[in-house]
Order: C-alpha cells, then structure tokens, then sequence
C-alpha cells in the first residue's frame, strides 16, 4: 500500500484509504442529491397534473424541495388528490342506495305516501332568506328536501346531550346506529359502549361506527376491541388509510355525530363521545351544541348513516333499506328542516356554497360561531361584504386554541375583517367546540362543519338548515349567552399586537391549505 508521511503528523496515511473514503462519500452525495431531485421532479408534475388551490401547489413544492425523502412523503401521505376517486366511488354508492330508496318508495304506497306529505316546496316558503336558499340548494341535493313537522331541541354540551342519548339506547326496541368521531377511551366512552352492549345482549340490532383517526385512543387502546364479538352488536371503524391496499389517504375523515334510535329518534351536532364534554369535579365541559330530533329528518339521519356503513362494510343492501329502519313517523313539530350532507361524494362546494349563499343573502345579522376558523377567500370576502353594506356581522371564537397552529392561522384574518366592520369575539374558557351561524333570525346552519378547509372540502360532515323562529331564536340565544362570556376584539389594540405575534400569525396561514 503506497504512504506517505504527513508533516504534521508522526503516523503514516494511506493515500488509497483517503481516496476510497471520499469516493464513498460523493457516491452517495451524488446518489441522495439525484435521488431527491427525481423525487422533487416528481411531486411537481404530479401536483401540477390537474388544476387545484394555487397556494396548496406551491406549499407542496416547496416541502418537497425543502425536507429530503420527509417531503416527498408527506406529498404521498396528506398531498396526494385521492379524494376525487374516493368521491366518485362514494357518490356511486350514494347513488346507488338513492336509487333502491326510490324503488322502495315506489312499490310501498304507506312510505310514499309518508314521504311525499312532508315536502316542503321551496317556492312555497313565506321568508325570503329561506326560500332563495333552498331553492338554491334543490339544484345541489335534491334528492335531500326540505322536510315539514320535525321538532328540534337544542342541547348544550354532553352535560344536556349525554343523559337524553342514553335513555334513548336504553330504551331502544328494534335497532340503535351511532356513529361519532371520537370515541375517547375514558368512562364516558366505556359508559356508552356498555349500554349498547346490554341491549344487543337484550337482541337489538347495534351498528356503531367510529372513525379511526379520532378515535386513535380507543381504537389502538383495545377498549373497542372486546366489543366486537357480542351478538348483535357491529363495530365498524372508518379509515381510508390502508397500507396493505396501497391507500395512503388518512384525509378523509368521517367528523360526523349521530345517533338514530328505532328510527324515531335522532341526535346530531358537535358533541364527541367522551368525559371532556361534561362537567365534572370542578372542572367545565367543552361548550358545544347538540340537538335531539324527532320527525322526518330522522329518517335523512337515518340514510346518512347506512350510507357510511355500507361504504365501509357493504353489508346486503336488502337488510339496510327495511321498513322497519324507516318506521312511519307522525308530526311532531313545525320546524322546516333540511339534511345538508356534505364531503367528497357531495357536489363540489356544497356546503361551502351553503354558507357562502346564506351570507351574501343576509340583510339585518349575522352570528358565526365556530373552533376553527380559516375558511376559504370567498368565504371571507362574504363576510367583508356583508359588514360593509351595514350587516351586524359577529364572528365568535375560541380564545384559547386546542388547535395552536389552527387558532393562529384564524387570527391573522382578524384585521381584514375588522377593517370590514365585522365584531370578532373571542370567548374566554372553557373551550367552545360550537358550530352555528344564524341569518337574520331566519335560518340556522348547525352541525359537524366547521370553517376551515377540511370541513368545507375534506371531511365527510353532516350539518342541518333549520328555518322554524322558535328553534332558531334558541340557537341565536345560546351564541349570544357565548357572546356575552367572551372579550371583543378592538381593531386600534389589534393592530398594535407584536410584530413577531403578527410575523407568527401570518406564517400559519400559510399552512392553511393543509390545516
């Protein structure tokens, strides 16, 4: 081996080891740096192969140029538009039980009968607000009428919504479908799923979907698993996330909230299964509005449900679409109420066009509560509209975040908006987990969705237009009762915040797309 002696050092050097070890070091210099180009090359033509959010694309681009191999998968994992196939082969399926709903209808004179009587034509509709919308709606869904002589209850956080959804399980004759995002692994949780197991012990049919992203705790836990071989007890987790099956797609979401109970009651809202919702040892619940139903709007709940749970587990049609899970219901009330379920399989825009027509058509007020708030431009500019033509726009909002990124992102909107004229509120603890806007004391839009990108595009949510002055008048009762527990933000104290917390503010609404 050829050496030489180094004159600032007594050992010998070997002049073929250096040259070996700086060959294996360009190798795979050269190796990693070609390899993340190729990758790089491929997230931009892949991003680029159809038209989508501009800001999405170039955000993408430039986590895959900036983080070697963590980029590109990341791009794969969160990046990457599955949604429109998912949304093809969901709509088929919605399509598809549409379709055997109808023909049952056709041949049972007794359903169609039931169904046709509690139409209500948007035409026929006395408020202007409520018309025009549902008219616009009827072009989207129509398939989803508005629907007469329901009887809506509002409930105010697991504290109300908890005891009423048990004691309509336990009281359950034929069947019980409940399907939640987060089921916690906590006694609320072990409460609820004990009392669905003694009445599928007793031999009534139970359903119970979760989604599995939510509901991580429980799921990979092991609390649901000694569930699933009861007898007459289905548990179902709803993931788009499948290695094995080469999906990579851990976006959609199911955040909806449900519980029909013999077809005859039903619960929706934002209330989550678990402990954190209910007052206890001193300790506040999330605030949060839930509503209890009775009336043909169960029946909507009803097909939302078995859609999600044939999507997923694709049971026989024939034992989804029964009489008896559609039981003639007799009226119970006067609200007006409509199903607006929105998601991949929805029309593009759904419920983002539904808020985007309820607030372009305000005259008098809106009220907006909501966790997360970083909706889309059009959304905003609405807004920025309506308080500008003298609309009394109030906007509450969580002070304190669960969601840090989330919360700051909501916050660089605050000034655009104020300048408007619009009133931001931010309500002091607990945390308000609330989705409501209300129009003029018109029409109310409560549910699942809130106003940020995953909920207007993303996540499968179930939210209802409810035009009825008494329901209504106690949705805009419980924002104002938030109102009133929350401190207004003044645009002069505003605009004087840190630089650094504005400099912060404004780069996590840059994440916005992906939020």
């Amino acid at each position: 081996m050829l050496t030489f002696t180094c004159y600032f050092s007594r050992a010998p050097v070997s002049i073929l080891s250096m040259d070996q070890s700086t060959y294996d070091l360009t190798f795979w210099f050269v190796f990693s740096s070609a390899l993340h180009f190729i990758a790089f090359i491929g997230v931009v033509l892949h991003a680029l192969r159809r038209r989508r959010n501009a800001s999405a694309t170039i955000l993408w681009i430039f986590v895959a140029w900036s983080f070697p191999i963590i980029g590109p998968l990341l791009y794969l994992s969160f990046g990457v538009d599955r949604v429109s196939v998912k949304g093809m082969e969901r709509q088929i399926i919605n399509q598809l039980l549409m379709q055997q709903r109808d023909k049952r209808l056709t041949d049972n004179t007794a359903l169609k009968a039931w169904h046709l009587e509690y139409l209500s034509h948007s035409a026929e509709l006395k408020n202007r607000m409520g018309r025009k919308l549902n008219t616009t709606l009827d072009t989207f869904i129509p398939e989803h009428p508005l629907l007469n002589s329901n009887a809506i209850h509002p409930l105010l956080s697991g504290d109300a919504a908890y005891p009423l959804m048990l004691q309509a399980i336990r009281s359950a004759k034929h069947h019980i479908h409940l399907q939640t995002f987060i089921l916690h692994r906590d006694d609320t949780g072990a409460k609820f799923l004990e009392a669905l197991k003694e009445k599928a012990c007793e031999g009534v049919k139970v359903r119970l979907l979760f989604d599995r992203f939510g509901s991580t705790h429980a799921y990979l836990g092991g609390m649901i698993r000694k569930y699933r071989n009861i007898p007459n007890f289905e548990i179902c987790g709803w993931t788009q996330a499948n290695p094995f099956k080469a999906q990579f797609q851990i976006n959609l979401r199911n955040h909806r909230k449900n519980l029909v109970v013999d077809g005859r009651v039903g619960f929706f809202g934002g209330v989550n299964i678990a402990s954190e919702n209910i007052t206890s040892k001193g300790r506040k619940a999330i605030r949060d509005y839930h509503f209890k139903v009775e009336g043909p709007l169960v029946h909507e709940l009803q097909l939302s449900f078995l859609s999600d749970w044939y999507f997923m587990t694709r049971e026989k049609i024939d034992s989804l679409l029964t009489v008896d899970l559609f039981p003639e219901v007799i009226s119970v009330g006067k609200a007006r109420a409509r199903l607006v379920d929105s998601g991949p399989s929805s029309p593009p825009g759904l419920i983002g066009e539904t808020f985007f027509n309820a607030i372009i058509m305000a005259q008098k007020q809106i009220l907006l509560v909501t966790p997360y708030f970083v909706p889309t431009s059009d959304i905003i500019k609405a807004l920025r509209s309506a308080a500008r033509r003298g609309v009394d726009v109030r906007i509450v909002l969580p002070k304190f975040n669960n969601h840090r990124y989330a919360g700051m992102a909501s916050k660089a909107l605050y000034e655009e908006l104020m300048e408007a004229g619009a009133r931001i509120f931010e309500r002091n603890p607990p945390f308000i987990h609330a989705k409501a806007m209300v129009v003029d004391n018109s029409i109310a839009l409560v549910g699942t969705a809130n106003l940020d990108v995953r909920s207007l595009e993303l996540n499968y949510e179930t939210t209802a237009l409810i035009e009825e002055e008494d329901v209504v008048s106690s949705i805009k009762q419980l924002i104002r009762e938030d109102i009133g527990e929350s401190d207004e933000v003044a645009l002069n104290d505003w605009i004087k915040r840190p630089r650094i917390q504005k400099l912060s503010e404004n780069l996590c609404s840059l994440m916005t797309p992906v939020l």
